[in-house]
């Protein structure tokens, strides 16, 4: 085989890989495959945790969402501050929201959170937005703020993308 063939060999195989990767990019695009924002929301008012916790999901949207959970003495550590675990759930809460808003389950595989600034009063407010999705996995980049805007928390998490539907 000469230079020439063996190049338009692997120009031809190269081709078919990224025709394969358009058309797994256009699945994962396609409007009509997709949900309605309500179905991911009503999917997300079962959540009894988040319900105990008192977070409300404000805003959804493919990739991204937006939770508060105003704080009460139940959210406080030994130190009259923010337990970790509350900040952590709120973050954890909007996560699993924009990673499931494409309509297809997606389950945590690995989560990260560093705690920047204490808190006690008012309401956290957590937006979480997708850095990068495939066919298999995302990964989302969550803030955690308070009410003067002040970041609280940071939080990355990755998802593995399953391949059934989103219950309704």
């Amino acid at each position: 085989m000469g230079a020439e063939c063996v190049g338009n060999h692997l120009q031809t195989r190269l081709e078919g890989r990224i025709g394969l990767q358009t058309g797994v990019r256009r699945a994962l695009e396609a409007p009509a495959l997709r949900p309605t924002m309500e179905t991911v929301r009503r999917f997300f008012e079962r959540d009894q945790y988040a319900k105990l916790a008192g977070i409300e999901l404000l805003a959804l949207e493919p990739g991204h969402a937006t939770a508060r959970m105003p704080l009460r003495p139940t959210h406080w550590n030994g130190l009259d501050m923010t337990h970790g675990g509350a900040i952590f759930t709120l973050a954890d809460f909007v996560f699993a929201a924009a990673s499931n808003s494409h309509g297809t389950v997606a389950v945590a595989i690995n989560a990260s959170i560093s705690f920047l600034k204490a808190s006690s009063t008012g309401a956290l407010t957590a937006e979480a937005r997708e850095l990068a999705r495939n066919y298999k996995t995302g990964t989302y980049l969550v803030e955690v703020k308070n009410d003067q805007g002040e970041l609280i928390a940071i939080f990355q998490g990755m998802v593995y993308r399953k391949q059934d539907k989103l219950p309704a």
